[in-house]
């Protein structure tokens, strides 16, 4: 009775030994992800502020995640094609840069997409905060934004800015300064920021609103002027430039943001990796301050704060694409 009592002990435990085992490589897969590179969908050309953002973090991402992390370009439809390809990829290696345009404005602008952002996809962080610039070429005879503003008053519908295409940061961070201004300026769409910089700087376009990051540069040289900043407060990197909000127009903000997102389908522990690691590389020192000498402000917050912050954007966009009336580029 006693030797069958061992025996069966002893069979037991060997079944427990074998079954761990059995759980132990399935273990070791799970804690291995990431196993190969990253890949970081960018959903607009390049030169724009989408990839400076990008490019600031992916660098300590790889070092957090112990992976390789990189950049891939992927423009059009107003960054729809990017969200989809995202949202349908199953390789649990691929993820998007979301932002206002694709997450806040689409939804609203455009009948049916092909992917939902809010169903589709997991927050993980909020990279950047990125401030809006309002900018001229330099031969046209204003020096700020009232000068602009009674420059195009006097010429209805004579006026152009540029943008990187219908829905984005740019056209509504125009249309939201026309609002407020009540001028008519019109809307020139391009397929990324990046070729609406060369049009407008070699004199093909007369204004524009982008991120500060992709602008400084041409600022300081003297191929665009900026004439109103749209951030609260006046930006060190441009002290001399007044914010839209001091050249009469009070409570006037706006600003762009860049976060990370994957899709909804990951496995979760590996999505918790990926914000976990994420926030650790948004926050550090030097993302901070290679962003911060882009004149953006790095954030880093958890999954859920970024995803309350999307649902805030979400009614603000609405509310002003309702009024603006913006519509995807074909539709009247």
């Amino acid at each position: 009775m006693n030797t069958f009592n061992f025996n069966r002990r002893d069979l037991l435990a060997a079944g427990t030994a074998s079954a761990a085992g059995l759980c132990l490589p399935q273990a070791q897969a799970q804690s291995a992800w990431p196993n190969k590179p990253l890949r970081l969908v960018v959903p607009f050309a390049t030169g724009g502020s989408s990839e400076i953002v990008a490019r600031a973090v992916v660098g300590e991402l790889a070092k957090t995640m112990g992976q390789s992390v990189f950049v891939d370009n992927k423009p059009g439809a107003a960054g729809n094609i990017a969200m989809q390809e995202v949202a349908g990829s199953t390789d649990e290696h691929t993820l998007i840069l979301g932002h206002i345009g694709t997450l806040a404005v689409n939804p609203y602008i455009f009948p049916k997409l092909p992917y939902d952002a809010n169903r589709d996809f997991a927050p993980i962080t909020l990279v950047a905060k990125v401030p809006s610039l309002y900018v001229v070429h330099p031969d046209l005879p204003v020096k700020n934004l009232k000068e602009f503003v009674a420059y195009a008053k006097a010429r209805p519908g004579q006026m152009n800015y540029g943008s990187a295409g219908n829905g984005s940061a740019g056209h509504l961070a125009f249309e939201y300064l026309k609002m407020a201004t009540e001028t008519f300026v019109l809307h020139v769409p391009y397929r990324g920021t990046g070729p609406m910089l060369t049009d407008l700087m070699a004199g093909r376009l007369q204004a524009a609103s982008v991120g500060a990051p992709a602008l400084l540069q041409f600022i300081k040289a003297g191929k665009l002027r900026c004439i109103a900043t749209g951030t609260s407060q006046r930006l060190p990197q441009l002290p001399d430039v007044p914010t839209v909000a001091e050249q009469g127009f009070k409570g006037f903000e706006m600003t762009q943001w860049y976060g990370l997102l994957a899709p909804a389908k990951w496995a979760k522990p590996n999505i918790a990796k990926l914000e976990l690691e994420s926030m650790k590389a948004a926050r550090s020192a030097l993302v901070k301050e290679k962003l911060a000498n882009e004149t953006a402000l790095a954030v880093g917050n958890t999954g859920a704060e970024f995803e309350a912050f999307i649902k805030v954007e979400q009614a603000r966009w609405k509310q002003v694409i309702a009024r603006a009336q913006i519509k995807p580029e074909g539709m009247g």
